[in-house]
């Protein structure tokens, strides 16, 4: 499975690519702590909302620390998405570490 760092991830951003941030935890997590422009759709319900990833752009998915957003991506691959889905290693955490240390960790 492919992944990016947040460091990678935050330099990819501020260059302008175009890059979907899909946020699968729950909805108490994304209250206490969100990359900015990220959507939010939680783990349970990712299958069920695949069609509002656009497939033709690249996704990062990320949770709060890259198990549940391995699973996502895997679930994602397995019922036939196509496009490219990339792991935030560390997730939000990681965000909060390398990029942004004013994100709340929890």
């Amino acid at each position: 499975m492919e992944e990016i760092t947040a460091t990678e991830l935050k330099q990819r951003l501020d260059k302008g690519d175009d890059i979907q941030i899909i946020d699968v935890r729950e909805d108490n997590e994304v209250a206490t702590a969100r990359i900015p422009d990220s959507v939010h759709i939680p783990l349970a319900q990712v299958l069920n909302r695949m069609n509002e990833i656009d497939p033709n752009r690249e996704t990062v998915v990320h949770c709060k620390m890259g198990g549940r957003s391995a699973r996502a991506i895997d679930a994602l691959q397995r019922s036939g998405f196509k496009g490219t889905l990339i792991n935030l290693k560390g997730g939000i955490i990681g965000w909060s570490n390398e990029v942004d240390p004013s994100v709340p960790k929890y």
